[in-house]
């Protein structure tokens, strides 16, 4: 009953659900006049009789509403005396209506509608407003869930520059230091070794290109962040020599996969920063990617120092300076996909660290 002036995105299932109404309702008149009322006529001739009568007050209601105010709202007040200007004609033009279809009832129609024309008049003004007002707040609710969803999708627009804002500031806090560095390494080779200073700035400048694609969108698959990882990964094995190996294990049937930007490679530098670099003899860093079900799973292994033995996963204020990298990709995480992704580290064997990500896929 009056869907046309309910949110576009409701009206089917708002008619669904008012035609479920209508026919109970009816159902119920029709019961009641049936067998508890005893003004005659069968159950079947009843529930025809009363949905002709509640069909027809329904079409005049919402004829008369799309006549004044089309898809605007309609006032409450004026919308109201519609619906009771509308129930004594609907209910004699939905008898008369009746009639043509069950002409051998006329005699007992007219008999009751003789004993209880007025009372009935009066029922389906009463239900005629009764379902004005009820559906008025439908309208009400659907109107604030609509808003709520906008609400939703305005913060969720939010997030996401949010989002952008802080990738953009770890691809700054990143860059600067080790594009410092890998230069600094590279001034020092052109001299002494023209052949490595060629590949070092050809590894930087794939680095580069993958890390300018990966900052400037929403989503990256996992085949552009582990072409970003060996660029990386091989800038630092030039620079730290035989200090430090790695190796990136990607299926190919996952590296359309598409995930957040800049998820992996905060892991990796840690790994690098935490792990490798202070210990003398380096070591080794393993990148890889598998499936389970509907969960990807990412683990960086390094065989470095391994966790510190004060070490804990949420540090206290004001001491957060060596989980930037880490707080920084929880915090991504909790924004883009609530409790269901996490990362977590424990001890690598025989040493260093495992640092693993978990994100659903669905």
């Amino acid at each position: 009953m009056f869907p046309l002036f309910f949110p576009r995105d409701n009206r089917k299932l708002i008619l669904a659900r008012t035609v479920l109404v209508l026919t109970a309702l009816n159902t119920v008149i029709a019961l009641y006049l049936t067998y508890i009322d005893g003004s005659g006529g069968s159950f079947q001739i009843n529930w025809v009789f009363s949905m002709f009568i509640g069909t027809s007050i329904t079409l005049l209601v919402d004829s008369s509403r799309w006549l004044i105010w089309r898809f605007k709202k309609p006032n409450l007040i004026g919308f109201a005396l519609i619906c009771v200007t509308a129930a004594p004609i609907g209910y004699y033009f939905g008898h008369y209506v009746g009639t043509l279809i069950f002409p051998q009832a006329v005699s007992v129609q007219v008999a009751a509608s003789n004993r209880g024309e007025r009372a009935m008049v009066v029922m389906c003004i009463f239900l005629s407003l009764a379902f004005c007002f009820f559906f008025w707040n439908q309208n009400k609710l659907a109107e604030l869930r609509a808003e709520a969803e906008r609400e939703k999708a305005r913060n969720a627009a939010i997030e996401r520059q949010a989002m952008q804002a802080q990738l953009q500031l770890l691809q700054a806090q990143i860059e600067p230091h080790m594009l410092f560095n890998t230069l600094a390494n590279l001034q020092g080779l052109i001299a002494i070794d023209p052949h490595r200073a060629q590949y070092m700035l050809e590894q930087l400048i794939l680095y580069l290109r993958a890390s300018l694609n990966s900052s400037r969108n929403d989503k990256t698959t996992l085949q552009q962040e582990f072409r970003l990882m060996h660029a990386y990964l091989e800038l630092l094995a030039i620079r730290m020599g035989k200090r430090l190996s790695y190796d990136i294990v990607l299926p190919p049937e996952l590296q359309g996969i598409e995930i957040a930007p800049m998820l992996l490679q905060p892991l990796v530098e840690n790994a690098i920063k935490h792990g490798i670099e202070p210990k003398m003899a380096g070591g080794h860093i393993q990148v890889t990617a598998s499936l389970e079900d509907t969960v990807l799973h990412v683990k960086v292994s390094d065989t470095g120092m391994g966790l510190p033995f004060d070490y804990r996963e949420m540090p206290p204020a004001g001491d957060s300076a060596s989980h930037v990298g880490n707080a920084n990709v929880r915090e991504r995480l909790r924004a883009l996909y609530g409790t269901a992704a996490r990362l977590n580290l424990s001890a690598n064997q025989p040493e260093g660290v495992v640092a693993h990500l978990t994100i659903p896929l669905n």
